[in-house]
C-alpha cells in the first residue's frame, strides 16, 4: 500500500510536470498526432455536440468507459486541456509516469477512496480546469451503463463544476479489454448538455442530493450512449 507521504509526492510531481513548459509542449504534440493522424485516418472519430466540452469554468467530463482509447480520442474533440485520473500502475516506470503526467494524468489508487487524488482533482477544478472522470470506474462491457459512483457528484458539490456526460461508441471494438493494439474502426462521441448540482434551498449539498444527482447522471449517460451507438451503426 502506498504511504500518504508518497501519494502526496506523486500527485505534486504529476501536477508539476503537467504545468511545466516541456509538459505543455508534449501535450500539444500528442494532441496534434491524435487529431490529425490517428483520429482521422486510423480511428475515424466523429464528435456530436462537441462544443459542450468547451464550457467555460471548471468542468468534469464524465464519459462511459469501454476501452483504453476512450480518453485519448476524447481529447481530439477540443483544444481545451483534459486532465484525468489514472490507476497508479500506469505511472511506472518513471519515464512513462512523466509522459502520462504531461498529458494531464493524476495517479489514483484503484479500489480505494483516494482522498489525495480527489483533492488534486478538486485543486484543478478550483483553477477552472477540465478533468475527465469515468463515473462507472473501471471499463465495462456492453451497451448498458453500469453503476455510477458519486465521485463526480462529490467534486461538483465541492467546486461548483459542471458535469458533462459523454456517450462513446466504437472504442470497445477498436481496442477491447486485453488487446495490445487498436484496430481500424469508426468511433462516435455524443456529448450531452452540462449538468449542474446545486441546493435549491442554498447552503451545503447533502449526501442524499449527491446520490440523486448521480442517478440522474446515470440516466443522461445512457441517453448519450444510446445516441452514439445508433449514430455509429448507420
Amino acid at each position: 500500500m502506498t504511504s500518504p507521504k508518497k501519494k502526496r509526492a506523486s500527485l505534486e510531481y504529476a501536477l508539476a510536470v503537467a504545468s511545466s513548459r516541456n509538459g505543455m509542449r508534449l501535450h500539444r504534440l500528442v494532441w496534434l498526432f491524435l487529431t490529425h493522424l490517428f483520429g482521422r485516418y486510423y480511428c475515424k472519430v466523429e464528435g456530436i455536440d462537441r462544443e459542450y466540452l468547451d464550457t467555460p469554468g471548471p468542468v468534469i467530463v464524465a464519459p462511459v468507459h469501454r476501452s483504453n482509447l476512450d480518453a485519448p480520442l476524447l481529447v481530439t474533440l477540443t483544444r481545451r486541456r483534459q486532465n484525468f485520473l489514472g490507476k497508479e500502475s500506469l505511472f511506472s516506470p518513471k519515464p512513462v509516469g512523466w509522459f502520462i503526467s504531461a498529458l494531464g494524468g493524476i495517479p489514483i489508487a484503484r479500489g480505494t477512496g483516494d482522498r489525495g487524488a480527489l483533492k488534486a482533482a478538486q485543486t484543478l477544478l478550483e483553477k477552472e480546469e477540465s478533468i475527465v472522470m469515468f463515473p462507472e470506474g473501471t471499463r465495462q462491457i456492453g451497451n448498458k451503463v453500469g453503476e455510477v459512483f458519486d465521485g463526480a457528484a462529490f467534486l461538483a458539490a465541492r467546486t461548483g463544476a459542471k458535469v458533462v456526460p459523454v456517450g462513446i461508441a466504437g472504442t470497445e471494438h477498436a481496442l477491447p479489454s486485453g488487446a495490445k493494439f487498436p484496430k481500424r474502426a469508426r468511433v462516435c462521441y455524443v456529448v450531452g448538455e452540462p449538468m449542474e448540482l446545486s441546493n435549491p434551498e442554498g447552503g451545503r449539498i447533502s449526501a442524499p442530493q449527491r446520490k440523486v444527482f448521480s442517478e440522474k447522471l446515470a440516466l443522461r449517460l445512457q441517453e448519450v450512449f444510446d445516441k452514439a451507438l445508433v449514430r455509429n451503426n448507420r
